[in-house]
């Protein structure tokens, strides 16, 4: 009877991964462009950006709520954690991100939020009479609230779903959306060093703008004395949807360290599709060193590469032990992203886990 509801989980889990995105073409590079919100595809986290984004089926705690959101069901009681990216260093792009877990209670699941928003900073407003600026400046800013549940179906069945808020906002126009993430992690093996995700992103309804930036006033005839507003229609744009499936496998040398190496395939419907792996080494739970590459079509030749990402990532983790009886531990985060051009992408974060 167990097995039977093990194997029923599993099955519907992997139906709901599925059978939404049944219609899309899946890394159809033709599409490139046509999609928005692409800041929904940016990880604002340092650990699992050190890596390349690959490790899917190994992530667990709070980072899990961008990459496969039933990692955060591993979470023993709570987790707080804060991140800040200097995005394409030398543009001017900030992306700060903040987040919680809380367990609530053994067999109930974890609650999860995320807050993400990324600052442009200021831009000089020009007119057509005023094309050099002098009246002011505006701040366009992304951000997306994400509100994630996750839950232990078995000691290696996991499963999540986030829901989350999406804006995009200039000084006179904005537009807002709804997503939907989900996906499955499965544990196997004697020191259960096998792990396989599956994960589903970004999907939801077509977004439009709107706002007074697509509004024009004037008069019909110069005579006329009464005002009129002509308000333009904002075409709808589609979510970047993406389905990613990963694997990852643990070696242990001694209690004291340990070797992680992951893979992971991302299929994306508006961009080219992504292969990832990436390797990470542990020592005592205490010190993490990660590195990465993320390959997609044309990634080494600069005529035929489409993202400012060369491929290479690199982190390291230190966690500082708060109580030992709890396996309570505040940690710092680093990774770094080779681009080109701009000088590479940093993101530093901390975290408390209780």
């Amino acid at each position: 009877m167990k097995n039977t509801f093990k194997i029923t989980i599993t099955l519907l889990l992997l139906v709901l991964l599925i059978v939404p995105t049944s219609h899309m073409t899946a890394g159809n590079k033709d599409r490139a462009g046509q999609a928005g919100a692409m800041e929904l595809l940016i990880n604002p986290f340092a650990r699992s950006s050190g890596w390349a984004d690959a490790n899917t089926a190994s992530i667990q705690g709070l980072e899990a709520i961008f990459l496969n959101v039933a990692g955060i069901a591993h979470t023993q009681r709570g987790e707080f954690l804060f991140a800040q990216s200097q995005w394409l260093r030398g543009s001017g792009i900030s992306i700060s991100n903040f987040g919680f877990t809380q367990s609530l209670g053994e067999g109930k699941g974890v609650l999860g939020v995320s807050i993400m928003s990324m600052n442009f900073g200021d831009i000089e407003i020009t007119t057509v009479n005023l094309p050099e600026g002098g009246i002011g400046n505006f701040s366009p800013r992304y951000m997306n609230i994400g509100l994630s549940y996750a839950k232990a179906f078995s000691s290696s069945i996991y499963g999540g779903a986030t829901v989350r808020i999406i804006n995009q906002s200039l000084s006179d126009i904005s537009a807002n959306g709804v997503a939907l993430d989900a996906g499955i992690q499965y544990i196997t093996g004697a020191l259960e060093q096998i792990r396989f995700g599956i994960s589903m992103k970004n999907v939801g309804p077509r977004i439009s703008y709107s706002g007074d930036g697509l509004s024009i006033r004037g008069f019909i005839r110069k005579t006329d004395d009464n005002q009129i507003t002509l308000e333009q229609r904002s075409e709808e744009y589609e979510l970047p949807s993406l389905i990613k499936i990963g694997g990852s496998y643990d070696f242990f040398f001694g209690q004291e360290h340990k070797v992680t190496a992951v893979a992971n395939f991302t299929s994306n419907s508006f961009t080219k599709d992504q292969v990832g792996v990436g390797i990470q080494y542990g020592l005592r739970n205490v010190l993490y060193l990660r590195g990465g590459f993320v390959y997609e079509e044309g990634i080494f030749t600069d005529l035929e590469r489409t993202t400012a990402l060369t491929g290479p990532t690199g982190g390291l983790s230190l966690n500082v032990p708060l109580s030992r009886e709890a396996g309570s531990f505040f940690s710092i985060d680093y990774s770094y992203r080779a681009t080109q051009p701009f000088g590479g992408t940093h993101t530093v974060g901390a975290r408390i886990s209780l």
